[in-house]
């Protein structure tokens, strides 16, 4: 008996240990658990992904899968109180804020790119769409090559910054560029007349035009020059954190659990107006929920 109970003993020892080291070995999941908070950047007007509601409440398609990973640490942490501290960030302010400790994770809509991964590290995608452009519907634009000569807007430090210089030189379009804060005021710039049309990610242009009291006056168009992939960012030298939030992802899309979710945000009425922004699932999004992974597609 004495064996036994010393054998238990060491058991329980091992499997302590075991689930500190794996805390030691995250320092996301340790600071977390040192302060009894997890910091999450979050948009005010990235619909449908995380954006604001009439109550100033963070709500959004990526803003769940935000919450479902807190689920996971509180269970990984053995936390039931753990506190959820929102921190608005911008395109611009993203990367830092992260870096620097301000945020623990962000799950919005930022694109993954290989530049982006030498600062930071991104878990599995959970979103993938092509660029395009949105404009008045009488406009007479229809393709990116009808942007020559004209003044075009975007968010700045997206990849859509860098996708419109490129094709502005590469290209001698002659084009006029705006670089607005946030996707609110890059929608605003063209709805006012000061941009001829509005280039962003595909889901983000359906949803400011969902947004407006006339969406019917706006029409989304171009043939996407690229096709890219959202996921949550973490800080780079947090494997074990990632590997926490690949698995919360992967179980999502796996389970059916993510085209639920997608329904309920781009297949139905949402807040703030209760419109349906009518996007459905796409070939590669299926293709992406069957086979989780951590792909940047640049």
């Amino acid at each position: 008996m004495k064996r036994l109970a010393t054998l238990s003993a060491i058991v329980t020892g091992c499997a302590l240990f075991a689930n500190a080291q794996a805390q030691d070995a995250s320092p996301t999941l340790q600071k977390i658990k040192d302060t009894g908070v997890i910091s999450l950047g979050i948009r005010e007007s990235s619909v449908p992904f995380s954006y604001y509601d009439s109550q100033q409440h963070t709500i959004g398609y990526s803003q769940e899968i935000a919450l479902r990973i807190v689920d996971e640490v509180k269970k990984e942490l053995k936390l039931s109180n753990l506190t959820v501290k929102e921190t608005p960030i911008t395109s611009q302010n993203r990367i830092p804020v992260l870096q620097n400790g301000t945020i623990d994770i962000e799950c919005g809509s930022t694109t993954h790119t290989k530049e982006r991964a030498n600062q930071v590290a991104f878990t599995n995608s959970f979103f993938q769409y092509g660029v395009r452009l949105i404009t008045k519907k009488d406009s007479g634009i229809k393709d990116f090559s009808d942007l020559a000569g004209k003044t075009v807007v975007t968010t700045a430090g997206t990849s859509e910054d860098r996708l419109l210089r490129e094709m502005n030189n590469a290209k001698k379009m002659n084009m006029q560029l705006i670089f607005a804060k946030d996707h609110a005021d890059s929608f605003l710039v063209m709805k006012t007349g000061r941009a001829a049309a509005y280039v962003n990610d595909e889901p983000l242009l359906y949803g400011a035009r969902a947004t407006e009291k006339n969406p019917q006056d706006y029409v989304v168009t171009g043939t996407p020059p690229m096709s890219e992939v959202y996921g949550c960012m973490v800080r780079k030298d947090d494997p074990v954190f990632k590997k926490l939030a690949d698995r919360v992802i992967a179980n999502m899309q796996t389970s059916g659990e993510a085209e639920q979710l997608y329904k309920k945000w781009f297949n139905q009425a949402i807040p703030p107006k209760g419109i349906n922004l009518d996007y459905p699932l796409s070939a590669d999004n299926k293709a992406l929920f069957a086979h989780p992974n951590d792909q940047a597609l640049d």
